[in-house]
This record gives C-alpha cells, sequence and structure tokens, in this order.
C-alpha cells in the first residue's frame, strides 16, 4: 500500500474528552484510515508507538505568528510542543488588508513593529497575503482571523474618534471580502490603539458579514482589570447582536485587587451559553501577561501611534503628567504598573532595536537602577529609543484564578504567542511551553485530566472555529497527529530562558507526514493555510 503509515500501540485520546484506549492508527493520503486493532497488512512504514500518548495536533485559538511566519516560516516553537494548528490575526491586528494609500500602509507597517520582523508588505488584500502565506510553507496550519484595527487603520489612519459610516462601511466591504477569501472571523483589541476609539455599535455593524459566514468574533477585551465583567458583557453583546460565536482572549483579571473576578466573567459565558450563544475563551497558563512597554502609559499620551509617542514624550510637562496618572490612575484605565504592585514585577521580553538586547529578560526596576534613574523614566526613554518595538512581560495574575479559567468547561489551552523570530528569539516563554506545561500537570494528575486537557487543545477548540477534519483522531480526518511520553512531557522554557522546546515530544504529523520524528524535526514546512470554504454571497 503506497503512502500509507500503521502507527501501532499508542494509548489514543482521540480529542473528544473520552478516555484513553491503546488502539493502532493507520494513515494513507494524509487522512486517518482506521483506529482500532490493525490486522497485519502491507503498509509502507510501521511506527511503533508503544507508552505513547496519541492525540489530535493541538490547535492554538490565540497566536500572532501571521506577523512572523512570512518571514521565518521554520518556527519550530508550536509543533516542538505538539501544535499543528494556529488561528492568526488576533487582538485585532493582521497583516492584511493593507490599505493602498502609501501614507495608511506606512502606519499599519509601523504599528506592527513590535509584533516580529519587519515584512514585506507588498499585498494588498487578505486573499494577497493569504496567498504569500501558503508560499511561504509555514511550520504549521494557519486559521486566519481579520483584525478590526487593520481594517480601521486601512479606513481612516488611526484618528481617534468614532468612525464615520462611509468608513464603517469600508471597513465592512473589507472584512465581507477576506471573509470571502478564506477568513474564518473578526477580532478585536479594545485596550490598544486604534480599537480603543471603536463603540460597541461599530463593531456590530462593521461585522455584519459574520452572520452570513458564521464567523467567529475574538475579543481582547475592553478592560482586563476592574472591569473585566462589563467588558465581557459587551463582547456577549456583540456577538448576540452579529450572530456570531463569540471567543474571549486570554481571559483574566489583571491585579491583586480584582483576584476572583475570572469567576464573575465565567458565569457570564455560562449564562450566555445558556441562551443559546456560542461563548468561549483562551488562556494560557503562566501569571505574566505579555504586551507592549507603551501599555504602561495612560491612554491620552499612546494617541497617534509610535511617531507621535515618542515626540510627545519629549516633553517635561507631559511625563509629569504620565507620572502622576501612573500613581493614581485614571478611571477605566488599565494601569499595568499598579496592577503588578511595582516594576520589578515588570520584565523586558523581547526589543526591535538590536543594541537593546542585553535588556532582554530583566526587570525595569533593575535596568533603572543601573541606569541611575527611577524606572518610570527609564520606561519613557526606552519609548523613545524602541518605539513600539520593546515587549514587557508583566505579573499582574493570580495563580488560583489562571487555574480557574482552565478548569472552566468553556475554555481552551492557548500560547498568545507573538515575535518568534529565529529559534533563539527572546519571547515570552509560553511560545514554547504553553501546552507542554499544560500537560505535564495533567499527566501528573493535577488541575486537570488527561482527556480533558487534551479535548481543550484539540477537539474544543476545532469545534469553536468551525474546523470540520481536524481536531478529532477519527477515521476521515485529516491525519494532524501528536505523539508524546506523558511520563516525560514537560515544559522547559522560562522568563530567563524563553526558548527551550518542550521535552516529551515524540512526533508531530501534518496531513499524515512527519514534522517532528523520534524527538527530532523530519520536515519544516508541512503547514497551510486553511481557508474557510462554502457560499458567500457578494457585498450588497
Amino acid at each position: 500500500m503506497s503512502d500509507s503509515l500503521s502507527i501501532r500501540g499508542a494509548t489514543v485520546y482521540d480529542g473528544s474528552g473520552g478516555p484513553g484506549r491503546t488502539a493502532d492508527v493507520a494513515i494513507r493520503h494524509g487522512r486517518i484510515e482506521m483506529v482500532g486493532r490493525m490486522p497485519d497488512r502491507r503498509s509502507s512504514r510501521t511506527y511503533d508507538a508503544t507508552g505513547l500518548a496519541l492525540a489530535p495536533g493541538f490547535i492554538d485559538l490565540h497566536s500572532h505568528a501571521d506577523f512572523t511566519l512570512p518571514a521565518f516560516p521554520g518556527a519550530t516553537n508550536s509543533i516542538s510542543q505538539g501544535v499543528t494548528t494556529e488561528a492568526v490575526g488576533n487582538c485585532g491586528e493582521s497583516p492584511a488588508p493593507l490599505s493602498r494609500d502609501p501614507g495608511l500602509a506606512r502606519i499599519r507597517r509601523s504599528e506592527a513593529r513590535g509584533m516580529g520582523p519587519d515584512l514585506a508588505w507588498d499585498w494588498g488584500t487578505m486573499a494577497e497575503y493569504l496567498a504569500r502565506l501558503d508560499a511561504a510553507r509555514p511550520a504549521v496550519n494557519c486559521v486566519p482571523l481579520v483584525g478590526h484595527a487593520s481594517l480601521r487603520i486601512a479606513a481612516m489612519g488611526l484618528d481617534d474618534r468614532p468612525a464615520r459610516e462611509s468608513e464603517v462601511r469600508a471597513m465592512r466591504e473589507e472584512l465581507h471580502a477576506a471573509l470571502g477569501a478564506g477568513a474564518w472571523g473578526l477580532s478585536t483589541g479594545l485596550v490598544y490603539r486604534p480599537g480603543i476609539a471603536a463603540s460597541t455599535r461599530e463593531i456590530v455593524e462593521v461585522g455584519e458579514p459574520l452572520r452570513q459566514a458564521r464567523g467567529l468574533y475574538a475579543s481582547h477585551v475592553r478592560n482586563e482589570g476592574d472591569g473585566v465583567v462589563e467588558a465581557v458583557k459587551e463582547a456577549i453583546e456583540i456577538g448576540r447582536r452579529s450572530g456570531a460565536r463569540v471567543q474571549i482572549s486570554h481571559l483574566k483579571a489583571a491585579g491583586t485587587a480584582n483576584l476572583g473576578l475570572v469567576r464573575d466573567a465565567l458565569a457570564e459565558i455560562e449564562r450566555a451559553n445558556l441562551d443559546g450563544l456560542s461563548v468561549n475563551c483562551d488562556v494560557y497558563p503562566y501569571t505574566a501577561m505579555g504586551t507592549y512597554l507603551s501599555q504602561l502609559l495612560p491612554p491620552w499620551a499612546e494617541v497617534g501611534g509610535a511617531g507621535a509617542i515618542a515626540s510627545r514624550l519629549r516633553s517635561t510637562d507631559v511625563r509629569s503628567r504620565v507620572a502622576i496618572d501612573v500613581r493614581d490612575g485614571l478611571p477605566g484605565w488599565n494601569n499595568y504598573v499598579a496592577a503588578a504592585g511595582g516594576w520589578d514585577r515588570i520584565l523586558v521580553a523581547s526589543v526591535a532595536d538590536e543594541r537593546l538586547r542585553p535588556m532582554q529578560g530583566r526587570s525595569l526596576k533593575d535596568l533603572a537602577l543601573e541606569s541611575g534613574v527611577d524606572p518610570l523614566r527609564f520606561s519613557l526613554d526606552l519609548l523613545m529609543e524602541d518605539p513600539l518595538g520593546t515587549n514587557v512581560a508583566i505579573f499582574l495574575m493570580a495563580e488560583p484564578d489562571v487555574d480557574t479559567v482552565i478548569t472552566s468547561e468553556f475554555s481552551v489551552i492557548a500560547s498568545d504567542q507573538y515575535g518568534v523570530t529565529s529559534d533563539d528569539a527572546y519571547v515570552h516563554p509560553r511560545a514554547w511551553g504553553a501546552f507542554a506545561r499544560v500537560l505535564r500537570r495533567a499527566a501528573q494528575g493535577e488541575l486537570l485530566d488527561l482527556p480533558t486537557a487534551i479535548h481543550k487543545m484539540s477537539g474544543l477548540p476545532a469545534r469553536i472555529v468551525g474546523l470540520p477534519d481536524r481536531g478529532l483522531v477519527r477515521r476521515g480526518y485529516i491525519a494532524d497527529l501528536v505523539l508524546f511520553d506523558p511520563s516525560k512531557i514537560k515544559d522547559q522554557a522560562s522568563y530567563e530562558l524563553p526558548n527551550r522546546p518542550a521535552e516529551g515530544i515524540d512526533a508531530v504529523l501534518i496531513g499524515g507526514r512527519f514534522a517532528i520524528e523520534r524527538g527530532k524535526t523530519a520536515n519544516i514546512g508541512l503547514g497551510r493555510v486553511i481557508r474557510r470554504s462554502g457560499q458567500f454571497e457578494p457585498a450588497p
């Protein structure tokens, strides 16, 4: 039998949440042909998986790899922990659509500086970008979302105001075209510029095509601190009014004063599902979030983007005002410095300017002391020196809250990875360890059992997106699979050494071919763009 593979003797966890069972898996022409006791028969290859767990390839619903894979398609951080498919274009950020207006295109390019390498940026439409991403032969499959911020920049730049009717219409038409090109939904980042200026009504009106497309609405909600419950309610209302399925991005309650609020947010999600909506969330298993250094600024200081921020911070009066707001806070603002509880709990995770790389992995407090200035001044100087290029890890979540979200029936595991521009790039450790970190605990009987953990990484995310033939180990499904040793699986990435691959992954298959075999890289470049299919009427 040509183009066939027999995996024998593994404990199969099929992704449904059901218990594992010893079985053989036959693969032919990239799809699962049989699961069960396999009679002796000819196949081109047999793979002995005795003692290993076999699961569907993991699906990461929150990734920003669309900003890195075109330039660095061979990223092994995902497949090395069993991820075979990633939903990209999250938090309102996607490389496309890109305005044909050179000035607006430059704004989009500048605002993406902290996400990864400077891409070619020679596409316009989502269709053109997806063709480019496909041609790059990425290491993983990609499920594209359309970023609301990208739509807004293409329609109106960084204007800090409500969108006009003509601008809403332009954004809606671009979304419709992107969905027609194969995108799966719309994402928003409502704590970032320019999304922060968008009203609920704007997002609903822009998102009208989601109803017909049965698309996904993924949201980095408007407040992840003391206003997280109201912010989750807004996302649910947008889903209700647009007819979209809702995915709450990296659900958290930032700041020790907000410990326990995730339970209230999860209660809203449960209530929405009981009302007949489809609402879920994702979570990464770490107590530090990752974001731009500019997010330490009060909202008024971020207006206008990278160039305006750097120019504004030259003013002594502006710096004094920033200092007062950081000290005292502002109504409705996620003051991350206060939420973290100190500058020692904010690390420089990555920088765009290579000259600044010795700062990576160190706290703003220590760097400021070394420079002989206070931490705020050091941070403002760094914002001027590396405009929108510096990312930070901020320790502001409580472990019990993170565990509460992980164990919720409505959550899936995700990485929120970005900035993987090489295999030794300095990033948040979640880029290399999020899935292995949860599997380690599950394999040791902590927090989740293994079938449930695998379900949250495979069957459930596939159902949320609507992927018809992935996420389960079943006959006819595409053979995206992972084999791992439950006794050895663990994450190794840390904040000090964030690019260390997970241990315990024996093999990863994408479309029935080995990306990793016996723990070693075999074939990088098996991924492709997974486009949404189905009838979609032309825009009226």
